[in-house]
């Protein structure tokens, strides 16, 4: 098993930036790849990125395409997320995933989850 810890949400203006911070611990965290998820009050959880363990390939959803980038550093066990020009529609509790396997967009499809970080836009 792996049990995964979000970190570095907060309260933001609109147009600023956050870098949220997801480490794990348990088995070896190299080899599973990472997906960030956020849900928004009243929604269901969306799909906002990805990093896979062997070939570092990221994707992103549309919405955040541009603004946001994943990154990893395996020797600190931990999958980054920068978010830059943030607005209000990225008002969320941001969670990270893993999957030794899937490296997709589905969040059916991961085995592990941390608890969530809020994060605020204001604008």
């Amino acid at each position: 098993q792996v049990q995964l810890v979000e970190s570095g949400g907060g309260l933001v203006q609109a147009g600023g930036s956050l870098r949220l911070s997801c480490t794990a611990s348990g088995r070896t965290f190299s080899i599973y790849n990472i997906g960030w998820f956020r849900q928004a009050p009243g929604k269901a959880r969306e799909f906002v990125a990805v990093i896979s363990w062997i070939t570092r390939n990221t994707g992103y959803a549309d919405s955040v395409k541009g603004r946001f980038t994943i990154s990893r550093d395996n020797a600190k066990n931990t999958v980054y997320l920068q978010m830059n020009s943030l607005g209000p529609e990225d008002t969320a509790v941001y969670y990270c995933a893993a999957d030794q396997r899937y490296s997709g967009s589905s969040s059916y499809e991961y085995d592990y989850w941390g608890q969530g970080t809020q994060v605020t836009v204001s604008s």
